[in-house]
């Protein structure tokens, strides 16, 4: 029987800063996960470049159905904290837009930089090792492991949710909040571009790989950012953001000249160009191809003198307010992060700990708490993991 004072399970972001954290502690810590590699996450995200926090990170950033939840670990362990990490390491990154921090290098850097300090704090990893079942005990907990039986007086769970199941996402960190009476929020894929299936579907096909900036809007949320086309519907920044706002049937509405009052726009057009196609004018603000296929599929371009005052309101209704109902999205499978999971009304905000049963902790994405893109996630985690660690 192997004794420790902690377990994590789940050595992802939010499981390795709770790892060296506590290990720095002086607390004897185990971190074990059943993938074969730790932080896979870690190594896919930004594009392999890992956008490692956000230099604007505040509540706000943040989806949860207790909202107050997020801000005392927040407090506790900032983005300045984490930056002050990877400078100790001499990790080079840079700011790419909206405070989003990137490595300068690659994912690594960050991945093997956590390691190190586990390493460093005398953390006990075990890759390869599966938790079969978990008894509450009266110093602890009990856990029958791949490696044997292990006992430890502070659990935490640090799984992760249910997105992107490539990397070895499960919804093992569920089954356990609900062995000890916690309750599960519904979960849903978030960050997650749309699916269309109807006739739009032929526009997204043959603008694939065509990003175009937009103000995208539904349920009262808005985000400025770049859309992209896809062979099967929308994604890019600004669809990902508002994917976690949107519900099955909700119209999303998408703002194509966001710098531009639409109607004054090409009412000056008209006056000034008389004899300019609208295609010739669309083209000058998108792609040809997109401004024929616009003109062709649903703006029927002719001169701009040509149009009455009406028909002018219709197009520029069109491209300032275009209408889009998702069939869906394409779900976990290419989810950046899960939107519910454990109800945070049953944890500590301060300690993390359950407040159903002692000694055991949740932390990152396994609770419901999720981040909008842009390193807000990882903030979770490294803040999460951290809170707990204080404690465990």
């Amino acid at each position: 029987m192997r004794s420790t004072d902690v377990v994590i399970i789940g050595a992802g972001a939010a499981g390795l800063m709770c790892a060296l954290t506590a290990a720095n502690r002086g607390r004897k810590v185990m971190l074990i996960d059943h993938a074969n590699k730790a932080g896979k996450k870690i190594l896919m995200s930004g594009g392999g470049r890992c956008n490692f926090t956000n230099m604007y990170t505040e509540p706000n950033n943040f989806l949860s159905q207790n909202p107050h939840f997020c801000k005392s670990a927040l407090a506790r362990y900032t983005q300045w904290d984490f930056i002050e990490m990877v400078a100790k390491h001499g990790v080079p990154y840079h700011e790419k837009k909206l405070g989003q921090l990137f490595c300068d290098n690659k994912s690594s850097d960050i991945l093997e930089m956590l390691l190190d300090e586990c390493k460093q704090a005398g953390v006990s990893l075990h890759l390869d090792t599966s938790v079969e079942q978990i008894e509450k005990t009266d110093n602890g907990y009990s856990l029958n492991t791949t490696l044997g039986p292990v006992d430890c007086q502070s659990l935490v769970v640090a799984t992760g949710g249910l997105s992107i199941p490539t990397l070895g996402a499960t919804g093992f960190g569920y089954q356990i909040a609900k062995q000890f009476g916690h309750t599960l929020l519904p979960t849903r894929a978030g960050l997650v571009p749309f699916t269309i299936t109807d006739q739009l579907k032929e526009i997204c096909t043959e603008l694939s790989g065509t990003s175009v900036d937009c103000l995208v809007s539904c349920n009262d949320q808005s985000f400025r950012e770049n859309i992209l086309f896809t062979h099967r519907g929308l994604s890019g920044p600004a669809i990902l953001q508002i994917s976690s706002f949107w519900n099955p049937g909700d119209t999303v509405e998408i703002n194509l000249l966001p710098d531009l009052d639409a109607l004054s726009w090409l009412q000056t057009q008209q006056v000034e160009r008389p004899n300019s196609e609208l295609k010739t004018l669309l083209g000058e603000i998108f792609t040809k191809k997109m401004a024929n296929l616009l003109a062709e599929h649903w703006l029927e371009s002719k001169p701009m003198k040509q149009y009455t005052p009406a028909e002018l309101a219709q197009v520029a209704d069109k491209l300032a307010c275009w209408k889009v109902v998702p069939a869906g999205t394409e779900g976990y499978r290419t989810a950046e992060v899960t939107l519910g999971g454990v109800d945070t009304r049953e944890v500590s905000s301060k300690t993390m700990e359950s407040l159903k049963s002692p000694g055991l902790y949740f932390v990152g994405e396994v609770l419901d708490v999720s981040g909008h893109l842009g390193g807000f996630n990882f903030q979770w985690a490294w803040a999460s993991g951290y809170a707990a660690a204080q404690y465990v």
